[in-house]
């Protein structure tokens, strides 16, 4: 897609006369590339994580002679440019950008030639966004002394790591409590407006002639470096943001299969704290999360949860129906033999005992007045009161108020 013809006509009138004139689209003949002054390519070899390299020129292409013509660290007036799919190329002229082409194909650099353009935008989100940059930033002059391209990679740039080495905390949604933990992962990022990105972070040292190539994943690169840390640092924003979205169910183990949702709750977060898109021109696009490590109090805490979840509704009540069953059980067993199924009584009364129990727990009555009383003394009866508490069959005020009565206090 064009320059919008606004934004060309105010280049035009600002008198930017370097620029572009599109050559061919898709595959470059043999012929055609013989009879280019200079024809400028991306280093071989860039790595996926690579976020900005310098164009060089071309010595030979498959045998096809040799394009030696230009000066050092001068664009020739009349060199081709070619701009590989999921790259942009910005031009530069002592350390001023001058040029910017994200769209694919061959491009012939020209600086006198008033149907040239100085930006191609390309299609997409890119192209809603990268007028204003260039507005703030272009330069226009002929060419001077020092003239450098870079290619700027477009595509999501994979495995850029991230990890805390002692515990983060957040407010979450599902305990409903402040929880910590340790988490470790990796995300893929993107280079939404290359010109914003060359301005505001890419370092000098990346900018000039036989530059090195910026790879994030250079253990020697401070700005990359410098994102690890941000991140880092936005993380307990973005597990809070996620947990307490209703969309997510507010649900932390939706977490580590969900990278896109939990990719913009990291990408908000990062904005908000550092402004990478509108400062840097960078986008968060997907997470993966290997891991995370909840600290001993969040433990016990979600532990608490998932049981107190497990005995809602009617799963609680079956719950508790197979609680009564195992302490019946256990004290026909260890209490005397099967004769003395619940303390004398017969099961059914044991039942009906529970139900009651249940339908007022409030109750203060005696749940074994008259009702064979004499079996057994009372601290038999709260021996195995005691172990229906232990199995979890009775409460502890069930116990209590049952202590009371048998013990006439």
């Amino acid at each position: 897609m064009r320059l919008d013809s606004k934004i060309k006509k105010a280049i035009m009138e600002r008198g930017m006369n370097m620029g572009f004139i599109k050559a061919f689209t898709g595959a470059l003949g043999g012929t055609f590339a013989d009879q280019w002054k200079d024809y400028y390519l991306p280093q071989s070899n860039m790595p996926a994580t690579a976020a900005i390299c310098q164009a060089v020129p071309k010595g030979t292409d498959a045998g096809r002679g040799e394009n030696y013509k230009g000066s050092e660290n001068v664009i020739t007036n009349g060199s081709k440019i070619v701009v590989p799919e999921g790259m942009a190329l910005i031009t530069m002229q002592d350390g001023a950008i001058t040029g910017m082409i994200a769209e694919p194909g061959g491009f012939e650099f020209k600086s006198d030639d008033p149907n040239s353009q100085s930006i191609f935008s390309g299609g997409g989100l890119l192209s809603a966004t990268i007028g204003q940059s260039w507005e703030r930033f272009k330069f226009g002059g002929q060419p001077a002394t020092q003239q450098t391209a870079f290619y700027v990679n477009l595509k999501e740039i994979p495995n850029n790591k991230f990890g805390t080495q002692s515990e983060i905390y957040w407010d979450d949604g599902y305990l409903n409590a402040q929880v910590g933990a340790i988490t470790r992962g990796t995300y893929t990022l993107k280079i939404v407006d290359p010109i914003l990105f060359v301005k505001n972070f890419v370092p000098a040292k990346y900018l000039q002639p036989g530059a090195p190539v910026f790879d994030f994943a250079d253990m020697g690169n401070d700005a990359g470096e410098q994102l690890f840390n941000e991140v880092v640092g936005s993380l307990s924003a973005a597990f809070s943001l996620y947990t307490n979205d209703p969309s997510k169910g507010n649900r932390m183990s939706k977490i580590q299969a969900d990278q896109i949702g939990f990719a913009k709750s990291l990408s908000e977060a990062v904005e908000e704290g550092y402004q990478w898109k509108s400062d840097r021109g960078l986008e968060i696009v997907k997470t993966a999360i290997l891991a995370i490590e909840y600290d001993e109090d969040s433990k016990a805490l979600l532990s608490d949860v998932k049981k107190a979840d497990a005995l809602s509704g009617s799963r609680g009540n079956s719950f508790m129906q197979q609680s009564v069953a195992r302490g019946v059980q256990s004290a026909g067993e260890n209490g005397g033999g099967a004769n003395m199924a619940f303390m004398g009584m017969g099961v059914n009364a044991a039942g009906s005992m529970m139900g009651a129990m249940q339908q007022d727990p409030n109750s203060n009555a005696n749940p074994f007045a008259g009702q064979n009383s004499n079996a057994q003394s009372p601290t038999d009866k709260l021996l195995e009161m005691k172990k229906l508490l232990d199995a979890g069959a009775i409460s502890q005020e069930d116990y209590d108020k049952i202590k009371k009565d048998l013990l006439g206090i």
